[in-house]
């Protein structure tokens, strides 16, 4: 059936929520501590303008349940279909200053489910996800990897070329150092794969971005500003921008 999910990604999906909901319930029986949210607005020239945010309840010393947002819907991604994303998780200190972020979230739009050629629908994709986070006194750093598997098939039959689903990785790292509490540099690397599809016979790279990057923060927390910027490893592409700016509170 064309609109089912499949066995591949509905164990994903199965296997994900479960291990969300076993990382929770522990947590959920601890006493409330703490909550945070932070709320950021990015550019650049692949996904345009697209604000997130990102939050966690605070149940333990060392667990927090966490939850995020992105609305990817600007840039050259104006035809995804308003695509929008929104997840849950939970968060594990390891050690200090260093924790990890296992979360799973859900896509509404078109870009998995039809390549933009179909309508827009909520379930369009599942995002399995997982960031890691260091902050410490002199150094900073961001591991994220995420797998967008579409959860249906939207894609028109007789169209010309023929349509198709799309999954994607996207993942990135970097790190620095922090030469002061207001101003830290230090490097990017990130990469989006087009990994499969409906009718996609094999992967291919849409962009691999490698350059620095400067902060400057809130000595305490607060507001904070980025900029990356570099070059482009993806053969027939030039160079590339991000600018990130936010508050946390």
């Amino acid at each position: 059936m064309r609109k089912s999910v499949t066995n591949l990604t509905k164990a994903m999906a199965i296997s994900a929520i479960v291990f969300t909901a076993l990382c929770a319930a522990p947590a959920m029986a601890q006493e409330e501590k703490q909550f945070n949210f932070s709320a950021t607005l990015n550019s650049d020239q692949f996904f345009g303008f697209y604000p997130t945010f990102q939050g966690s309840y605070g149940v333990s010393d060392k667990t927090a349940l966490t939850f995020y947002g992105i609305l990817w819907s600007g840039g050259t991604g104006g035809n995804w279909g308003n695509w929008t994303e929104f997840g849950i998780g939970a968060n594990f200190q390891a050690a200090e200053g260093l924790s990890i972020n296992p979360q799973i979230g859900i896509l509404g739009g078109n870009l998995l489910s039809s390549g933009t050629r179909g309508p827009a629908i909520f379930g369009d994709g599942i995002v399995p996800n997982l960031t890691v986070n260091l902050l410490r006194e002199k150094t900073e750093g961001q591991l994220y990897f995420g797998y967008y598997a579409p959860l249906r098939d939207e894609a028109p039959v007789n169209a010309t070329p023929a349509g198709t689903t799309l999954a994607y990785i996207h993942y990135w790292v970097n790190f620095g150092f922090r030469a002061s509490q207001f101003f830290s540099l230090g490097a990017h690397y990130e990469h989006l794969i087009n990994s499969g599809g409906s009718n996609v016979s094999e992967s291919s790279d849409v962009y691999q971005w490698l350059g620095p990057y400067v902060q400057f923060s809130k000595p305490g927390g607060g507001p904070f500003a980025r900029f990356s910027f570099g070059t482009d490893l993806v053969e027939g592409n030039d160079s590339f921008f991000k600018l990130t700016t936010g508050f946390s509170f």
